[in-house]
């Protein structure tokens, strides 16, 4: 992927303001109620994403919430950081992606914040080539996404060496800005919901390098505020070990020995404490009972335990 030089429009491109947290009445398609049944209620749920309306946050977060109203957020601290305020009712987050891996951010923002995720889905990512109606693609000679978007189409982007790929805050704001713009010139990296949601025109669909490409999204509520699944067979936790020889040995043992299945084990740094870690695991439970069991066994190894949350375990299609 080659870099092109700074001109006019990249300047209003990267100048561009990045849409926060608004009241949902100046948000545009914030009524959109798009949930899988379909069916229109009087109280919708606010949920906060990060990012667009259009981008995959927002595919994930109806299909997991029936008649959302998405509050989009710049940062994905400012999603966390509404939901800890009351302004919307769950956010949905990503949380790792079947090539990129982890979204880092969004483990440190769980353990950071009381709250707790209550849903997974898994959701096939396909990416676009999007232009203005009418564009083709011999016009277009910059394309703007999100970086681990731009990541994942190399191919195609290698078979197009006119275009020169810039990387953008989202997915979906780089479909709102050329659209905004008018831009004959750029296209987008995107969903086809974004497409869609902006009034553009998919150029060529499914460009991505790998079709086995998934994303975890978790949805985030309040911790207490509503109950658990009681079909919930897996369980997020994050602990801290003793600094001492066969800590974390001892720990994953414990898991083991009442026969929960791990499934996912990841480090992160603690801030202000060089060379000490979280650890974030997932786990398979057949109870919650043995959600809870899991915990206790934890603790007497560990200087912190947390559960992240239970929840069902998330199927995904290749729709």
């Amino acid at each position: 992927m080659r870099t092109g030089p700074d001109d006019s429009a990249l300047h209003l491109w990267y100048g561009a303001r990045k849409q926060g947290l608004q009241d949902t009445s100046s948000v545009p398609g914030a009524d959109l109620h798009a949930g899988e049944s379909g069916a229109r209620m009087k109280i919708a749920e606010r949920i906060a994403i990060q990012g667009e309306p259009g981008s995959f946050s927002h595919e994930a977060a109806t299909r997991l919430v029936n008649d959302a109203v998405i509050v989009p957020c710049s940062l994905s601290a400012d999603v966390f950081a509404a939901l800890a305020a009351g302004t919307v009712d769950a956010a949905v987050i990503p949380i790792e992606n079947s090539l990129a891996g982890s979204v880092s951010e969004h483990f440190d923002l769980l353990l950071a914040h009381d709250v707790e995720v209550r849903h997974e889905t898994l959701l096939r990512i396909r990416h676009n080539l999007i232009g203005l109606s009418g564009t083709a693609i011999a016009d277009i000679d910059r394309v703007f996404s999100h970086p681990v978007a731009l990541a994942q189409c190399r191919r195609f982007l290698a078979e197009h060496p006119k275009m020169r790929a810039h990387s953008f805050y989202d997915t979906a704001g780089s479909v709102k800005q050329l659209v905004e713009l008018h831009d004959r010139g750029a296209g987008a990296i995107a969903s086809a919901a974004a497409a869609r949601y902006y009034g553009a025109e998919i150029l060529e669909a499914d460009i991505e390098d790998n079709p086995e490409n998934f994303t975890r999204f978790f949805l985030v509520r309040r911790a207490g505020e509503t109950g658990i699944d009681p079909a919930a067979n897996k369980i997020s936790v994050a602990f801290s070990v003793e600094n001492r020889p066969g800590s974390l040995v001892a720990a994953l043992s414990e898991l083991s020995a009442i026969g929960t299945n791990l499934t996912k084990i990841e480090s992160r740094p603690v801030h202000g404490k060089p060379w000490e870690y979280i650890f974030y695991v997932d786990c398979q439970i057949r109870s919650l009972d043995e959600g809870v069991q899991a915990l206790e066994v934890l603790k007497p190894h560990c200087a912190m335990v947390k559960s992240l949350g239970c929840y069902r375990e998330g199927i995904g299609t290749r729709e």
